[in-house]
C-alpha cells in the first residue's frame, strides 16, 4: 500500500520516530494512524527493553525551581554517552521528570530502593487494619498486597502516573525517550525541597 507523505509527516510529529519507521508502521497499519502509533509504541518498548542492560555513566544534573521559589528539585539523569546528555530531547525528559517530582512528591526512584522494613511496616499496617475489620487472614493478606501496590504507585517515581498523561507511568515515559534517543536512560537519584519542610 502506498502511504501518503502527509500522513507519514503527521505520524512523525506525533511520535518522534524516524521517517522510515513511520512509513513502514503506516504500511503495516494500512494507513490507519491510531494503529500505526500502537505499532511504533510496541517497537519502542521492545527497543527500550534491549537497551535496559547497558551502563549509564554519562548524563546531567538538572535543576527545577517551581514558580514562586517554594519548591525545588535536583535530579541526576543518566545516559550512555556525553553526546546524548547534551541532546535537547534528553534535557526535555529531565525537565518532565523534575516537574513530576515537584508535583507528586515521590520518595524513591524504584520499588527496589524502598528499605525492606518500610515495606514490611506498610504491609503489617494494612493486614492488621483488615483483620480489625473482621476479614479472615487470607483475605487480609490479599488486601495488604493491594494496598502495597497502591503504596508503590504513590512513593516510587517510576510507578507514578505521569502528570501530563495518567494512562502512562514515568517508566513508560522514559522508555518512549529511550526509543527516540536510542540509548539506555536511568534516573539515578533526586532530591525535592519544599520551603518550610
Amino acid at each position: 500500500m502506498a502511504v501518503d507523505a502527509k500522513l507519514v509527516k503527521t505520524l512523525r510529529e506525533m511520535t518522534g520516530a524516524g521517517m522510515l519507521e513511520c512509513k513502514s508502521a503506516l504500511e503495516e497499519a494500512n494507513g490507519d494512524l491510531e494503529t500505526a502509533v500502537e505499532i511504533l509504541r510496541k517497537k519502542g518498548v521492545a527497543k527500550a527493553a534491549k537497551k535496559a542492560g547497558r551502563e549509564t555513566k554519562e548524563g546531567l544534573i538538572h535543576s527545577y525551581i517551581h514558580t514562586g521559589g517554594r519548591i525545588g528539585v535536583l535530579l541526576e539523569l543518566n545516559c550512555e554517552t556525553d553526546f546524548v546528555a547534551r541532546n535537547d530531547l534528553f534535557k526535555e525528559l529531565a525537565n518532565e521528570i523534575a516537574l513530576q517530582i515537584a508535583a507528586m512528591k515521590p520518595q524513591y526512584v524504584k520499588r527496589e530502593d524502598i528499605p525492606r522494613e518500610v515495606v514490611e511496616k506498610e504491609g503489617d499496617i494494612a493486614r492488621e487494619a483488615a483483620i480489625a475489620e473482621g476479614k479472615p487472614p487470607h483475605i487480609a493478606e490479599k488486601i495488604a498486597e493491594g494496598k502495597l501496590e497502591k503504596f508503590y504507585k504513590e512513593v516510587c517515581l517510576y510507578e507514578q502516573p505521569y502528570i501530563k498523561d495518567d494512562k502512562k507511568t514515568i517508566e513508560d515515559l522514559i522508555k518512549e525517550y529511550i526509543a527516540k534517543i536510542g540509548e539506555n536512560i536511568q534516573v539515578r537519584r533526586f532530591v525535592r525541597f519544599e520551603l518550610g519542610e
